[in-house]
């Protein structure tokens, strides 16, 4: 398969975590927290290469030793706060070109699979046309159903009233960006400089195996989610 058939895979993931010090690293169901991400884009079908974003010698080592490509270091000032993940996913774009279609994996997302990337790229290519497909998840709390405040307290809707009621079942669907990857026609990012486009797919993935890890928390409820699928994550679809 050459650059132009399948998808270029890439992996950002800087050093310098504050909510969770070394959060890329950290051993999850005996894996550090990357090794899961670069498994999932390596048994992809779809995926003809897999490269890893970083600043950090440890998360270079860990993800060479899970079998992923670090053909190159992000510059400093693209491992900063403030540096956006269009800026890294550019750099990497242009360190490594060639490629017509690439997908953005975030290892703070662990339970994403091979099975969900190779479905997500079916679903793009069987839409002529897309600029991209992106992962989603039902949202747990319904924007509908949401307020906010106007300058003098009073409760004001985020959004108009529904338009069949207030029953939960009649609400309309909403859906969350997870994180898990967004695949991206390589030209068109790079001309517009974003990942979701107005002709973007959604591939809903269930809840449960869209966790975005930031904080102690999240790693903790990552580790009693795989605890409870006996350290293997389930072939479940939304």
């Amino acid at each position: 398969m050459s650059s132009s058939d399948g998808v270029l895979a890439v992996i950002t993931a800087r050093g310098g975590s504050k909510g969770l010090p070394r959060k890329n690293v950290r051993p999850l169901g005996g894996l550090p927290l990357i090794a899961w991400t670069v498994r999932a884009a390596l048994e992809a079908s779809c995926v003809v290469r897999v490269v890893v974003s970083t600043d950090n010698d440890e998360i270079a080592e860990a993800a060479s030793k899970a079998g992923a490509e670090v053909p190159f270091r992000r510059p400093t000032e693209l491992a900063s706060d403030t540096a956006t993940s269009v800026e890294v996913m550019a750099h990497a774009l242009n360190a490594v070109s060639g490629y017509d279609r690439a997908v953005l994996l975030q290892p703070t997302s662990p339970f994403r699979t091979a099975a969900d990337l190779d479905a997500g790229f079916a679903l793009w290519q069987g839409s002529p046309g897309a600029g991209g497909c992106v992962s989603v998840c039902a949202a747990v709390e319904s924007p509908w159903l949401m307020y906010g405040t106007d300058r003098r307290g009073r409760l004001e809707r985020l959004l108009p009233e529904p338009p069949d009621g207030h029953r939960r079942q009649d609400l309309p669907k909403a859906l969350l960006l997870n994180g898990a990857f967004y695949f991206i026609d390589v030209a068109r990012f790079l001309a517009e400089q974003r990942f979701l486009f107005e002709d973007s797919l959604g591939y809903v993935m269930p809840v449960d195996r869209s966790l975005d890890i930031d904080t102690r928390d999240d790693f903790a409820a990552a580790e009693r989610q795989l605890m409870a699928w006996r350290g293997r994550i389930p072939k479940t679809y939304a």
